[in-house]
């Protein structure tokens, strides 16, 4: 760690220690706590317009399939499998190797960032990508129904609908059923948390791992890291409360909030990561920290000076270099991949 790096670490590990003091880490403040990776990318940011979601999500959503890239070592199609219960036809976005190997390949069910209120199955495709060719898996990214026009628990059973799909259907994209993982950041971290928990009590297929990238896990957003990030260039407070109001029309249970789930046993083995300026910092930490309890096999790893979504905004950055290797490993040694 640099010298830089260890002052920011050592001032965010301050902020965050004294619970009882409200903080307010508003857009100046936080320049001085960012990593200097990610600085200019921070600068340039204007954040998320979501009082103006007509206009938003479809200017963002193009945006985004324009910035998609080819490449040359990853075969990339789309399929359309029927919702649950005569609900819409979900899209996935199948990521696969371009050279085939024989026999199946381990899998990810991918949930895709945007507060549930933004986003596609285009948001995250760097990230699928570097999946696929960092570990020789098949990435299915899911298009679940995003609000406020569908409110809980519509993404959650589009998840699970996607998962019980993959586990019946998965040899016909050459997916093997006994090695999947279910994986999202942000609002998509919460529906991968809530999906662990829906096929555990569903009894349902039983994915070898669980990562729930910094998710979006407690509805309440009243703990001294929500309301201590005030900047809103980054995801923060104010965009918590918008994104949770538009979702939820109904009294929230677990598998809307995970935090608020009493039994945490007989998940799958979690990974995650956090950075100590994500307003979701301390329910993830409280999260995690009940599952151990639970019994549950948890690995995280927290980044000094680190927004939410780093990973994405700068993944060239020495510590999104280290949060997607530690993945990487992570997931190999729940396929049992030779590490």
């Amino acid at each position: 760690m640099t010298d830089s790096q260890t002052s920011n670490y050592n001032k965010n590990k301050k902020i965050l220690k004294n619970k009882s003091e409200v903080f307010n880490l508003d857009e100046s403040l936080m320049r001085k706590l960012i990593n200097l990776e990610l600085l200019d990318n921070y600068d340039a940011s204007t954040g998320f317009d979501l009082e103006n979601l007509e206009d938003f999500v479809p200017k963002l959503t193009k945006q985004e399939i324009q910035a998609l890239k080819d490449d040359p070592d990853v075969n990339v199609y789309e399929k359309t499998i029927p919702g649950a219960d005569g609900a819409t036809d979900i899209k996935l976005r199948i990521y696969e190797p371009a050279k085939k190997e024989e026999g199946l390949l381990p899998c990810g069910l991918f949930f895709h960032g945007g507060g549930f209120l933004f986003g596609s199955v285009y948001r995250q495709n760097d990230m699928c990508l570097r999946f696929v060719k960092n570990i020789k898996m098949i990435v299915v990214s899911v298009e679940y129904r995003l609000a406020p026009k569908y409110k809980s628990p519509a993404p959650i059973e589009d998840a699970y609908t996607a998962l019980l799909w993959l586990d019946k259907n998965g040899e016909s994209i050459g997916a093997d059923r006994k090695r999947i993982a279910i994986m999202g950041l942000s609002a998509g971290g919460c529906i991968t948390a809530a999906l662990a928990l829906t096929a555990r009590d569903r009894k349902g297929p039983k994915p070898v791992i669980q990562i729930p990238m910094y998710a979006m896990l407690d509805y309440r957003a009243d703990t001294v890291s929500q309301k201590a990030i005030t900047s809103r260039k980054v995801w923060c407070y104010d965009y918590s409360k918008i994104s949770w109001a538009h979702y939820l029309d109904k009294t929230p249970d677990c598998y809307d909030s995970p935090s608020l789930a009493q039994d945490l046993s007989h998940l799958p083995p979690l990974f995650s990561f956090i950075g100590t300026l994500d307003p979701f910092y301390d329910e993830n930490i409280e999260y995690w920290t009940r599952l151990m309890r639970a019994g549950v096999d948890v690995e995280y790893h927290i980044f000094p000076g680190c927004y939410h979504s780093f990973e994405i905004a700068v993944p060239e950055s020495h510590y999104a270099k280290t949060a997607y290797g530690l993945m990487y490993s992570a997931l190999k040694r729940a396929f049992k991949i030779d590490i």
